[in-house]
């Protein structure tokens, strides 16, 4: 595949517009509306469901069903309390990290629009060195400059309001993508660029490939497990982020090894089908695409997971993007490995040629 292929001006804006977009948990519909609308060129129809999960087809009537899937939501706060003084206490929507939120900007949904806030801290100066109090989920506050509860109600401001960052995507060093919700809006753009390029490249594929963005995976899996029943695909290939462990304070000996700028890794785990994880391993080989790989023991933690265990049984894998800083608002991962990750998926595509494959997996 010719290097200009990838990641064109066009591939970039998209990625820009649909990272700072925010997608919380149980509100992706903005951002779903977003990358169908990249898709929809390369694409012959969509599926979405009552909960928002969005699936583009291509060769919508073929007999076998091949799944390529990322997750749209990103971590995020809800209000759980406002006190008499108008301050603002809240509960996690997915993995939220309580200890990089003070002193952060939040952006808090409202029927009347985004209203600013901050996560407050006290001051150094007032704080007991020999005993610090760390934050905590139920020590963090925001402060949105209200003098008390009744003027945060009038702002529009309730129990049960989202709360996400603002932060942006940028580019560091000319190869490393820095934004919040890398995990994994970067899945559904990679699957997205897969499709553009079969289209491009006017690949004719012998199976239905259905591009799926899933929604809620951030709090068990739940978009992949309703969108699969719907689906009822034969094979699924999974793509999310996984930890690249030579960040500091990570054990690689606990974790794993796996660094961004190394490419994909490819998931050994009991959900992992292992024919089609041969298949991708014997790709990547073949076409010269540099692979890491990751033991993960019971489970994935990923829509794999619900995939593999669904209809009976769906032979399925996991393509994995290296990533730093986990759940926080500066996630980067590495552009080389971003390409890489659509190359393998899409030339893996090309290695399943007829319904012999598909028996092949069984």
């Amino acid at each position: 595949m010719a290097k200009q292929q990838l990641l064109n001006k066009k591939s970039i804006d998209f990625l820009e517009k649909y990272l700072n977009n925010a997608s919380p948990t149980g509100y992706e519909w903005e951002g779903q509306k977003i990358w169908m609308e990249y898709l929809k060129p390369y694409v012959d129809e969509f599926i979405t469901d009552t909960y928002g999960s969005a699936v583009a087809v291509i060769n919508p009537k073929a007999k076998y069903k091949v799944v390529i899937e990322g997750h749209a939501d990103e971590i995020s706060w809800y209000v759980n309390y406002i006190s008499d003084k108008g301050l603002l206490y809240v509960v996690r929507n997915g993995g939220s990290d309580h200890q990089i939120a003070p002193s952060k900007i939040v952006n808090i949904h409202t029927k009347n629009g985004i209203v600013k806030g901050v996560f407050g801290w006290p001051a150094i100066h007032t704080r007991n060195k020999s005993k610090e109090e760390p934050p905590k989920p139920d020590n963090i506050c925001i402060d949105i400059g209200a003098k008390d509860k009744n003027e945060v109600e009038k702002m529009g401001v309730h129990v049960g309001c989202v709360i996400t960052y603002p932060d942006g995507f940028h580019i560091l060093n000319k190869d490393k993508f820095v934004c919040r919700a890398l995990d994994n809006r970067m899945g559904g753009f990679m699957i997205a660029e897969v499709a553009r390029l079969l289209h491009e490249n006017k690949k004719k594929l012998p199976f239905g490939l259905y591009v799926t963005n899933s929604v809620q995976e951030e709090i068990g899996l739940r978009g992949a497990q309703m969108i699969t029943e719907t689906i009822k695909p034969n094979v699924a290939i999974v793509t999310d982020v996984t930890h690249d462990t030579t960040t500091p304070m990570i054990e690689p000996k606990k974790q794993g090894l796996a660094e961004i700028g190394k490419g994909p890794v490819v998931a050994y785990a009991p959900a992992v089908q292992q024919k089609l994880r041969d298949l991708i391993t014997d790709t990547a080989e073949a076409k010269k695409i540099p692979f890491q790989r990751a033991a993960l023991s019971r489970a994935t933690g990923t829509d794999t997971d619900a995939f593999a265990y669904s209809n009976g049984g769906v032979a399925s894998a996991l393509i994995s993007l290296p990533l730093r800083y986990m759940h926080t608002t500066v996630e980067m991962v590495h552009k080389d490995d971003v390409e890489n990750v659509i190359k393998l998926i899409y030339e893996t595509l090309l290695k399943i040629k007829d319904g012999e494959t598909f028996s092949y997996f069984k």
